[in-house]
């Protein structure tokens, strides 16, 4: 085993320490009987484990092991998610004010970093792809065609894998970018196993946050970012901005045992799992043919989403998500073949409901009024999102999941939108917070 911080927590366990240090369970008692093998484990920046946000053993040893299968610089781990990795990786891409080129389709926590930062985003917008009622990948001549119209851009944010597991071409739009002395952040939050399938994911990105937790072995909120051409200590300094001062030893050490089971058959187990989701697709309706897909995501084409996932459910199985024709299921090798044998006997069961999804438009593009970052920190008022036509959006109104915003702050809240959002099933009932016409 090659766990440099797990080897480091159970060095300091195992010395039977008095600790008159945090945490107040000191090693020895919480009181839910599932979570106390944790606390040994669960310790503070002591002499022997490291501080997250300074160089050193045991971080150094256990980041540069990940960096090296990704293939990057550097590996900061993160306790946050993939939103503290978007929000450190913009930062250091971006200097406050500078404009942006963004996919529209990247999750709230962008938009969110856009107005802390003060980011002037260029919207990216993706092809929307009729037949399959979902956004296709990112067309590098668009990239290439807007940075064209907008030369001061210079960084480009997408993201790759989608909730339905559709990959863009990152190799082309980075050498887009970098020639142009730009650079290119990845939103893959969705795409930490990808590697270990040979996935070509992420080789043009200057930087790509993927979050752990999600598909591979690992504590929920325990994530990864990825960095090349940008100095540790800077990475380092731009997490602690954002990132807690107390992170969790037991998730941070889970990003150890998760690498370390990786490479010892964990890549293999994966490959069993998209083989697996490969016979799933020849047998049912899903996303398939020449798009470029993540191996291991299934996404399941259904006349109506809310309902097919509520059977489901009903039968004992729990997918990801649904959207109006699209039921989203994430498959990793702790998906036992049990389960997979389950899941096709409860498809064919509601063979009934599965099929091409109903036409579902392009989601529409709202008028912009306001920067993100003067709607999101503008004085504003809950109010109920049916009652909102006209008014301006003080939040991102995000379906979640995907917690992509159909509306993001500072933009209008328009027939349109609310017509889209009523027609993919958000509650409309539901309140959000409007920019206010008059000062509190």
């Amino acid at each position: 085993m090659s766990t440099p911080l797990y080897d480091a927590l159970r060095r300091y366990a195992e010395q039977r320490p008095a600790r008159f240090h945090m945490p107040g369970h000191k090693g020895r008692f919480l009181p839910l009987p599932e979570l106390a093998p944790l606390a040994p484990l669960d310790v503070t920046e002591i002499p022997g484990t490291g501080n997250l946000y300074e160089a050193g053993p045991p971080f150094d040893e256990a980041q540069a092991l990940w960096a090296r299968d990704f293939g990057f610089d550097h590996c900061q781990f993160l306790t946050g998610g993939s939103t503290l990795g978007i929000h450190t990786g913009l930062t250091l891409c971006c200097a406050p004010g500078e404009t942006i080129l963004v996919d529209r389709c990247c999750h709230r926590s962008v938009f969110h970093a856009m107005a802390l930062l003060d980011l002037e985003p260029v919207y990216l917008e993706r092809p929307w792809l009729e037949g399959e009622g979902v956004v296709g990948p990112v067309d590098p001549a668009l990239v290439e065609k807007k940075l064209a119209e907008h030369p001061e851009i210079k960084t480009v944010c997408i993201t790759s894998p989608t909730y339905a597991g559709v990959l863009s071409d990152t190799a082309a739009i980075g050498a887009l970018l970098h020639g142009r002395g730009g650079k290119l952040f990845v939103d893959g939050a969705h795409g930490a196993h990808l590697p270990f399938l040979e996935v070509d994911a992420f080789s043009g990105a200057d930087g790509v946050v993927v979050s752990a937790h999600k598909t591979l072995p690992a504590l929920g909120q325990s994530a990864l970012l990825f960095t090349r051409g940008f100095a540790p200590d800077l990475v380092r300094l731009r997490a602690s901005v954002y990132g807690t001062s107390s992170p969790s030893y037991p998730m941070l050490a889970s990003l150890d045992g998760a690498r370390q089971w990786l490479e010892d058959g964990g890549a293999e187990a994966y490959r069993r799992t998209a083989r697996a989701v490969a016979r799933l697709r020849v047998r049912f309706p899903s996303l398939g043919g020449a798009l470029p897909l993540d191996p291991a995501r299934f996404t399941l084409k259904v006349k109506n989403g809310p309902a097919f996932a509520r059977a489901l459910e009903a039968r004992g199985v729990f997918p990801e998500m649904e959207d109006g024709g699209h039921v989203v299921f994430i498959c990793t090798p702790q998906d036992l073949e049990e389960n997979f044998a389950r899941l096709e006997g409860v498809l064919e069961e509601l063979g009934d409901g599965l099929g091409s999804c109903p036409t579902i438009p392009a989601p529409p593009l709202p008028e912009r009024v306001l920067s993100p970052r003067q709607a999101l920190f503008a004085p504003s008022v809950p109010r109920p999102l049916e009652d909102c036509g006209g008014e301006l959006a003080a939040v991102p109104v995000a379906p979640y999941p995907p917690g992509v915003p159909v509306v993001a702050p500072g933009e209008r809240i328009g027939k349109k939108e609310l017509a889209y959002l009523r027609q993919i099933g958000y509650n409309t009932k539901s309140e959000v917070r409007v920019v206010s016409r008059t000062n509190p």
